[in-house]
This record gives C-alpha cells, sequence and structure tokens, in this order.
C-alpha cells in the first residue's frame, strides 16, 4: 500500500477555542464518547474514537500531559525488558508498536538511540553474557516486528576507543569496549502528548483542559470549567477513564498500586557530551539497570528507579533522598569522576497507574495494560507504557463501543501520521533550524516565520536557553497553554532546571499577557 502524505500543520487548540467548544457542548451535550484524562493515554484514546467518526470529548482538569505522561525515560522501547519474565507477546507488542512511532506515527519526535553497556571489570563474564543475550533477543523482537535494520541497526560489540566516543566520561581503566544496541527515544514525552491532541481535535474531537469530570457514570458526567466554576451535564453513550493514577478517583471500584520512577537532571557537559544512552547494570541485581540519556537543552537525564508509592497521590511528585543517593552510587560505578549532588540540576518523578493484583504484587501488571468495565458501563484503562499507548486505546475505544453498540468505523490510528509529522526528503527540505525541526516537525517553518515577523519574537527567553520567544506564542496560539506553567513545564521542558525555570518566568508571563490582549 501505498504510503500516506505526513500532514503539513495541525488544527489550533487554544483559549478562544476552548471556550467556543465549552459554549457549543453546552448547547449541544449528547455526545458518543467522553474521554476522562489529557495524559498520553487520554489523548490516545479520544484520536482513535475520533478517527471512527464519534463525537468524542476529551477533559482534563489540569494541562495536556500534566502527570505521568510528562515524567517518563521519554524512550520508546521495544520490550526486551520483559523477554527476562517470559512475557514474549507483551514484548512483541511493544517492539511493533515502537515501530509504528518510529516509521508512521511520528517519526519527527522519536528517533533511533544507540544504547551502550560499557564492559568494564566490575561486568562479570555471566553479566555480559546475559546482556549479550538480551541484546540479541531484541534483534529478534525488531525482526519479528518488521522494523527493518537501516533504522535501527543490529546489536553488536564496539571497541574501546567507540565505547568512548560515544560516552566520553566512561572510566577508561580496564575499559574493553562495549555492548551496543538500539532503541527508539522520544523528542520529549509531552509534545507527544500535545501532537496527540492537536490530531484528535483535527479530526473532530473536542479537546477541554481545566475542565473536571464529577459524578461520573458509564452515560455521562457533571463538566466544571475550573476557571469560572460552570457546571453542564453532558450526556453520553460511552465513557472512558483515562486518568492514570487518578483513575480509582473516578472510578472507586478499581484499586491501584502506583510505582514511582524517578530520574535526575544534568547539564550534557557533565556526561561530556553523551551520544548513546549510556546504560549501567545494577550491582548485586540481575537484569536490572539504569540509563543516563542526552536530552534536549542540553541536558542528560539519568533515570531511573522503580519504588512502590502507597498514600495519597500528588499532582507533582517528587524524588526522595535514598532514590537520588541510588542513581548517583549506580552511575558512578562506571565513570571517571564520580558525579554529586553539586551536578544535579533538577530532578523528577512519575507514578505509574498500576493494578493491585491478588499476590499484592506489581511486577507483573506494569508489563501490561489492562481495560475494565464497571458495572455502570464505565470503561478504565489502566496500566501499560507510553510506548504502547496506541494499542491500548484501540483496546479501550474497542471495548467501549461493543459495550455501548455505538456505530463506529475499524482503528485507523496504526497508519495515521501525527500532526506535524515529516520524514525523510521533505524534512531535508524543511526551511527551519534542525533545533525547531527536532521539536515541531513539519510545523518549524511556522514558528520560524512568527519569528521573522516580530524580532522580539526571534530571540530566546532567556540568556543561555535555546527556547525561542516564538515558541511561547506558538504554543499558545496553536498548542492549548493556557498560563505561565503550561509554557515552561510542558510545551518546552525549561521546567525540569528550577533555574532556569525562573529566568524565563518572565518572558512566559509577557507571552500569556500579550495573547490575552
Amino acid at each position: 500500500m501505498a504510503e500516506k502524505p505526513f500532514p503539513t500543520a495541525g488544527p489550533a487548540l487554544n483559549a478562544s477555542r476552548r471556550r467556543r467548544e465549552l459554549a457549543a457542548l453546552g448547547d449541544h451535550p449528547d455526545i458518543d464518547l467522553l474521554v476522562i484524562g489529557g495524559g498520553v493515554t487520554g489523548a490516545g484514546v479520544a484520536l482513535d474514537a475520533a478517527t471512527r467518526g464519534l463525537r468524542t470529548v476529551l477533559v482534563e482538569r489540569h494541562d495536556l500531559a500534566h502527570g505521568t505522561s510528562r515524567w517518563s525515560s521519554k524512550l520508546v522501547h521495544g520490550g526486551l525488558r520483559y523477554l527476562a519474565s517470559g512475557k514474549v507477546g507483551i514484548a512483541h507488542e511493544s517492539a511493533v508498536e515502537r515501530g509504528i512511532l518510529l516509521r508512521r506515527n511520528a517519526p519527527h519526535l522519536v528517533r533511533p538511540l544507540p544504547q551502550l553497556v560499557p564492559l568494564l571489570p566490575g561486568i562479570g563474564l555471566s553479566t555480559r553474557s546475559l546482556i549479550r543475550a538480551g541484546f540479541l533477543a531484541g534483534d529478534a523482537l525488531r525482526l519479528g516486528a518488521g522494523t527493518p535494520g537501516a533504522l535501527l541497526p543490529r546489536s553488536r560489540r564496539v571497541t574501546r576507543a567507540e565505547a568512548l566516543r560515544l560516552a566520553p566520561t566512561v572510566r577508561q581503566h580496564g575499559l574493553r569496549g562495549g555492548l551496543q544496541a538500539w532503541d527508539g527515544q522520544l523528542v520529549d514525552d509531552a509534545r507527544l502528548v500535545v501532537a496527540l491532541a492537536r490530531t484528535a481535535a483535527a479530526h473532530g474531537a473536542t479537546v477541554l483542559t481545566r475542565v473536571t469530570a464529577e459524578q461520573v457514570g458509564g452515560d455521562g458526567a457533571i463538566l466544571r470549567d475550573t476557571s469560572t466554576g460552570e457546571t453542564l451535564e453532558v450526556r453520553a453513550a460511552a465513557v472512558i477513564n483515562a486518568a492514570g493514577v487518578w483513575a480509582d478517583q473516578v472510578d472507586p471500584s478499581i484499586e491501584l498500586r502506583p510505582s514511582r520512577g524517578t530520574h535526575l537532571v544534568f547539564d550534557a557537559a557533565a556526561f561530556g557530551g553523551l551520544t548513546a544512552a549510556l546504560t549501567v547494570p545494577v550491582p548485586g541485581a540481575v537484569g536490572r539497570f539504569i540509563f543516563a540519556l542526552p536530552a534536549p537543552h542540553g541536558r542528560v537525564y539519568l533515570g531511573l528507579t522503580d519504588e512502590d508509592a502507597p498514600g495519597p497521590v500528588p499532582d507533582e511528585p517528587r524524588p526522595t533522598g535514598p532514590e537520588i543517593d541510588f542513581l548517583l552510587d549506580t552511575v558512578n560505578t562506571v565513570l571517571r569522576i564520580p558525579l554529586t549532588h553539586a551536578d544535579i540540576r533538577g530532578g523528577y518523578a512519575g507514578l505509574r497507574p498500576l493494578l493491585r493484583t491478588a499476590g499484592d504484587s506489581t511486577a507483573d501488571i506494569s508489563r501490561q495494560h489492562a481495560v475494565l468495565t464497571a458495572p455502570s458501563g464505565l470503561v478504565t484503562v489502566v496500566g501499560g507504557k507510553l510506548t504502547t499507548y496506541r494499542k491500548m486505546a484501540q483496546d479501550a475505544v474497542d471495548a467501549a463501543v461493543a459495550r455501548s453498540r455505538l456505530r463506529a468505523g475499524p482503528c485507523r490510528t496504526k497508519d495515521l501520521p501525527l500532526a506535524g509529522a515529516v520524514a525523510g526528503v521533505a524534512r531535508d527540505r524543511l526551511a527551519a533550524p534542525q533545533l525547531l525541526i527536532e521539536r515541531y516537525g513539519a510545523d518549524a517553518p511556522a514558528v520560524v516565520t512568527l519569528a521573522a515577523a516580530n524580532p522580539e519574537l526571534a530571540t530566546p527567553v532567556a540568556p543561555g536557553l535555546d527556547v525561542l520567544a516564538a515558541e511561547f506564542v506558538w504554543s499558545l496560539e496553536q498548542e492549548g497553554a493556557l498560563d505561565a506553567g503550561d509554557l515552561l513545564d510542558r510545551r518546552t521542558r525549561i521546567g525540569l532546571v528550577p533555574a532556569d525555570r525562573a529566568a524565563a518566568l518572565a518572558a512566559a508571563e509577557a507571552a500569556v499577557a500579550a495573547c490575552a490582549g
């Protein structure tokens, strides 16, 4: 089948559209599907449903990607870790979804990333053999998923010199080269959610942030605009709860056991120009690793942990002292000059929405998603992982359509490019800097046009930062940003470093004020 062209632009999500769509919903409150939650799963559900021809409304009480979906490792992985416990089907599903993202859905946001395990004296023969066997299994997963080797090369052993080129700060004494494999990396997880929401809106979905869903049932909910306090009742043929780690607040019949994953943020200089995912075995553990990942804005993310997080769910989880020490101690086993707390520029933590199992363990559920239907008819989707959001959305919509007997077309998202998607020659021809193309894809020239029309928008939002004032305007006019927090913490990731956030806050507030005026 011939490949469809990538779209050149997505729809405008902004404050004006939000007001219009809230008013329209008040006038016509009968819809096919209500989606609760604006993370990657909820946005994926809205896109899947809208492209099947369903009148779809997504509500999010905060901002797009406000919860777990912005706190990931930014990896699109092929499921290798799941083979160790015999989860072949789930591993294959993950590899398939990785290929779909890389090749079709979001080639502008997902890129191949080399993964390096340095072979140092502390890594024994048995560990090396286990890692090599795992990488070979990953090659088999890639082949089984149909992802070409030209996109994700096969794993191999690399020389000492090549290992140091990929990870310059690795300890040189005793270094015997490294083992290399390839995986996928997101430019940014929150930007993927925004692209999903914009694409859903282009297909007719109503996307409403700062709107809470109350008195939720299988046939609708009361929606409250948190900016005005006004309410309206929506009657829906089906309702899908995609509230992530807060899903049990929407449907009390399910019980979650959250798990926290923590990352630290460093300047790229601390890792000497890292160009691969530095993969470090955790001493004393079998098949467990931490990763140092090159990231935008001249940063490196170091993660991650996997700790039970019982108790109330905060809006913004924070790393704990023991987790910070664990990450530093582990990465320092392979570095020439140990990193210290003084090198840390920021940190973040996310909570995984895992179902509590009969055995009170999250180990199995964390490897798969679940779609549950309550007696009221409310459909809930939980568990899973960012890489497989599309399949999670498909399964949830399938369940809602079957339960409510909705007339809907087949799932179309497997071959559907997201807003901004561009690749190959078309990407090479874009009249925009590479930095903007990596963030906005085919929309990058539109950001350049904004900057060209107003010299003030062509300047960085703060000294030393690589975000232009035009990017703030674009996010407010096109990507649904409503306040300075949306700009700093989700449309860009300036906020991951508190000092950078403070430096750019005035520019963000000025952009919001200008757009409101």
